[in-house]
């Protein structure tokens, strides 16, 4: 009985807490009083970005909003405002071997983006992130670039999400 009491106690704090809105499993902290989020579509700029790299990413980036917040996407206007655009793309040798051949390429990108929280004031930022994926000098980048993009994504918009909503 006294385990019965206690897990009902719990299950209140847990219920009582995701029902403020301010505080999510993700480590989310968002006002109660935003509502909705922007996510502008984030071209690529960057010469070397394949065709796909902007729609991927901005798919990524209102995806990661769906799945961890209560959220609602809308088109233009969101208490939350996202926009930008992949400005740089890379490829570069690492790992250089013995005989002066790299056993391993990385490929990096680059995302500007400007974030505008219209519920709360000194939230905004404009800043740009960074992220790497290594494979192996062997493999054809073609056969891998779909992969190596989604982990770049996976890790780009992690970075913006911690940035814009859990005050990292």
């Amino acid at each position: 009985m006294k385990q019965l009491i206690r897990v009902s106690f719990i299950i209140s704090i847990i219920l009582s807490l995701a029902g403020c809105g301010v505080y999510s499993f993700t480590g989310a902290s968002i006002s109660p009083e935003v509502k909705t989020v922007s996510i502008d579509f984030f071209p690529a700029y960057a010469p070397l970005a394949p065709p796909i790299a902007g729609q991927l990413f901005t798919e990524d980036l209102k995806n990661i909003f769906l799945s961890q917040t209560n959220l609602v996407l809308v088109q233009t206007d969101g208490d939350l405002q996202f926009e930008g655009a992949i400005t740089n793309y890379t490829t570069a040798p690492v790992a250089i071997q013995g005989n002066e051949t790299a056993a391993l390429t990385r490929v990096s990108m680059t995302v500007k983006v400007k974030f505008t929280n219209q519920k709360e004031e000194g939230q905004d930022f404009e800043t740009t992130f960074t992220r790497f994926e290594d494979f192996e000098t062997t493999t054809d980048l073609s056969s891998v670039e779909e992969e190596l993009l989604n982990s770049i994504n996976d890790q780009l918009v992690q970075d913006i999400f911690n940035k814009s909503v859990t005050n990292w």
